[in-house]
């Protein structure tokens, strides 16, 4: 199989990767806190490391990458209907992994979607054992309707954090600098970290996460992209520090102090790597 046709067929599997963690983030916070909403969660980091490797399959290959949302199933009126989707949604990777196995000759990439198949089979059977215990022990929505100052603010915090996920991770591969490249993957991860802590805290709230992001810097070039990193995490800082002071609640006035203290070292980190 040609190079860009392998390339793809890699993409259409980053953007469903994107689109089942998304799905399963989405679930997860909105069921609340416990152990079904932690292993969900757990799922979802697994395919966050499937992206990873397909991303950086895709550029060995001298492709561009997609973050692009793919497909998703956000349907179902109760816990045990999103986790029937959720079954779907892996009933759906399987098959493709199974196809583009059998197409790509590729052994490096065929071992890979190997591995990442043996993962999807894996979580499939995870879900079908939710469908079972969420219906079982009558697990229901935990999100509200609250619209006010705080969900508002918790609200521009989960766009934000998603966004600068995407940024950082793809300005990570792109860039040729070894420790560039490790910083913003470890700071795409705290940047994740963060979106759960805002969604968590937003149906603590009574509010409802909504998982969208924005338009994200894409500019590559070293220090260009790296200043604009310092300036955007300094403006974010700002604004979690504003938030901080509009709320008159304890928690959620520490949360967002927390925050702006989080987006003030990352912009020392990023200074640190100018060159």
């Amino acid at each position: 199989m040609e190079k860009p046709r392998i390339i793809e067929l890699l993409k259409r599997d980053m953007e469903d990767e994107h689109g089942a963690i998304i799905q399963y983030l989405g679930h997860a916070y909105a069921i609340g806190e416990g152990e079904v909403a932690c292993e969900i969660e757990a799922i979802a980091r697994e395919e966050m490391r499937h992206l990873d490797w397909l991303a950086e399959a895709i550029t060995d290959l001298g492709g561009e990458l997609s973050f692009k949302r793919g497909m998703m199933d956000m349907t179902g009126k109760t816990v045990s209907e999103w986790m029937q989707a959720n079954v779907g949604l892996e009933n759906g990777a399987i098959a493709q992994y199974r196809e583009h196995i059998k197409l790509i000759d590729n052994l490096k990439i065929k071992r890979l979607l190997e591995r990442i198949l043996s993962d999807e089979e894996s979580h499939q059977g995870d879900f079908k054992h939710f469908v079972e215990k969420t219906l079982r022990e009558k697990m229901t929505d935990k999100r509200g309707n609250i619209t006010d100052t705080n969900t508002e603010n918790l609200s521009w915090g989960i766009k934000h954090e998603y966004t600068v996920i995407i940024q950082y991770l793809l300005q990570s591969y792109a860039t040729k600098n070894e420790e560039t490249r490790k910083e913003l993957q470890d700071q795409a991860v705290n940047e994740m970290q963060h979106m759960g802590w805002l969604s968590e805290k937003m149906i603590d709230k009574k509010g409802r996460p909504h998982l969208e992001h924005d338009k994200f810097e894409k500019t590559l070039e070293h220090n260009t992209m790296l200043k604009a990193d310092i300036e955007l995490e300094h403006k974010v800082a700002d604004k979690y520090e504003q938030s901080a002071a509009q709320s008159t609640e304890g928690d959620v006035k520490e949360l967002f102090r927390k925050l702006a203290a989080h987006e003030r070292y990352h912009a020392e980190i990023f200074k640190d790597l100018l060159e």
